[in-house]
């Protein structure tokens, strides 16, 4: 079942509403790679005019989560495994260096939001609602970045988001993962920077080991 169109909020761009609608149903695999996603379509799904699904269709573009075709305009992408490769190069230079700075940079109040994240992902769990899990594990993974506090850093990572989250969605023990996290933002929490750049060397190793296993 489709991911329910969420209401727009006042204070968000209805291409925003609609992207994050779009992104989740990817993520979830509602659509699949190859699918095409119509603009006229979607306009008429979530009753509004072309322009902001035309636009939620290109930040989804650059996210890497759609591919342009000249025959087919706008479908689902799919990662080839020497992508994923270097998806996971790149993630564990800059996700190492995120969890390096956070450990430097972290508040009491950062470290909490951190913690409050991953009791969220385990009450999502212990509800069942397996893609609300996924979805604080992700935000998990992003405040770390937001904390370490480097624009370039940031500027880095956005355009790779989709494509990260995609990545930990073929996660599938979601126990051992939160487990992972409260062992990287104990790391974090330390202050300590190599330790916290070496759990986060271990934590994305660990999973490009076992990343064919998980498809």
């Amino acid at each position: 079942m489709a991911q329910p169109i969420e209401e727009p909020l006042r204070d968000r761009p209805l291409r925003e509403v609609i992207r994050d609608t779009l992104r989740t149903r990817i993520f979830e695999g509602y659509y699949a790679p190859g699918t095409r996603l119509i603009e006229r379509d979607l306009a008429a799904e979530f009753n509004v005019s072309r322009l902001p699904v035309r636009e939620a269709l290109r930040m989804l573009g650059q996210e890497g989560l759609l591919a342009e075709r000249a025959t087919r305009g706008s479908v689902v992408a799919s990662l080839s495994e020497k992508e994923v490769e270097d998806l996971f190069d790149v993630r564990a230079s800059l996700e190492v260096l995120a969890c390096r700075l956070a450990s430097q940079r972290a508040t009491p109040e950062d470290l909490a939001r951190l913690d409050g994240l991953l009791a969220d992902a385990s009450d999502a769990l212990a509800r069942g609602s397996i893609n609300e899990a996924h979805r604080f594990n992700n935000d998990f993974h992003d405040e770390v970045t937001k904390i370490a506090d480097n624009t370039f850093l940031r500027t880095a990572l956005e355009p790779l988001q989709g494509r990260m989250h995609w990545l930990f969605r073929h996660v599938t023990d979601l126990p051992e993962l939160i487990e992972e996290h409260r062992a990287l933002l104990a790391a974090i929490a330390s202050g300590d920077p190599e330790r916290a750049a070496a759990q986060s060397a271990r934590h994305i190793g660990k999973y490009r080991e076992q990343y064919p296993d998980t498809v």
